[in-house]
């Protein structure tokens, strides 16, 4: 009981102590004065931090940035014991280790544990960081559908493309640089086709990127008999870096599941990512 008193009368104390360690600014009305404390807060609109990259420290080589899907409050989707937020996540980083590995590529993951992000926050990381190429990982759910197992890759559908550049054109308020061309002062209907013509070469890069995963996994990896799709994925609306949505099976399948949980399902998916990322690297190198 006294212990319960004691902390009844100290608590305060210790709050206003802390406040104080920390430079906090609060009034305190005492005998008709007021005492303020004060904090340094960083300035509104500081952008978040970005993630780490690994691999050589050289800016001239080229940057992959790897999204895990969902995480946090979100785990995506679930079936047979699995959680598709840990699946990619673990996928994801075989591939970072695969590559940094191998040498020569830089890398970043948007997340390296189960963190949330905001769904636009994830391509605009890549767009930040002046990515080479974006590839966000994915796992599906067939719900009470028996059978369904198998990857696919999404890349953006051309309907898409054009609401995505309007959008994106009306956001940057034609003030941005995209794909090296610079829209500042253009008039809106300039800076809104430059902006198209941009996201049209991107997704055309993207494409070719998808028949690479394809090509290289086949034998390896096990695809959705649909294995190629286009559609109006937000993650994939960067205008200006090639990007692929990797689905890379089917969480409701307990087969699917455990392959992409196991050590050799992991490796097999990140040497078949890494070898169609060198591929796609060397042909724009030398295009």
């Amino acid at each position: 009981m006294r212990a319960q008193i004691w902390l009844i009368f100290l608590a305060p104390l210790v709050l206003l102590g802390g406040l104080y360690a920390f430079g906090l600014t609060i009034p305190v009305p005492h005998l008709g004065r007021d005492y303020v404390v004060r904090v340094l807060l960083p300035e509104a609109g500081d952008p978040v931090d970005l993630p780490p990259i690994y691999g050589p420290q050289d800016r001239t080589r080229p940057l992959v940035v790897i999204d895990a899907g969902h995480g946090g409050k979100d785990p995506g989707a679930s079936g047979a014991g699995y959680r598709e937020k840990d699946i990619v996540l673990g996928l994801a980083l075989a591939l970072r280790d695969e590559l940094v590995e191998q040498g020569g590529i830089r890398v970043a993951l948007t997340r390296e544990d189960d963190s949330f992000l905001v769904l636009e926050e994830r391509p605009e990381i890549a767009r930040r960081m002046g990515a080479d190429l974006f590839v966000s990982i994915h796992a599906d759910s067939a719900g009470e559908v028996e059978g369904v197992r198998g990857a696919s890759i999404y890349t953006l559908s051309t309907r898409a493309s054009s609401e995505a550049a309007a959008r994106f054109a009306e956001r940057e308020n034609a003030a941005d640089e995209v794909n090296g061309v610079r829209i500042e002062d253009q008039s809106d209907a300039v800076g809104d086709i430059l902006v198209e013509l941009s996201q049209r070469r991107v997704q055309q890069t993207s494409a070719e990127f998808a028949d690479l995963i394809t090509r290289e996994g086949r034998g390896v990896l096990r695809f959705h008999p649909q294995e190629r799709r286009a559609a109006a994925l937000a993650v994939l609306r960067a205008p200006d870096v090639p990007a692929v949505l990797y689905e890379s099976g089917f969480v409701s399948n307990p087969d699917d599941a455990r392959q992409l949980t196991s050590p050799e399902g992991q490796r097999d998916f990140a040497r078949v990512m890494a070898r169609a990322i060198r591929i796609f690297f060397a042909r724009q190198a030398g295009a």
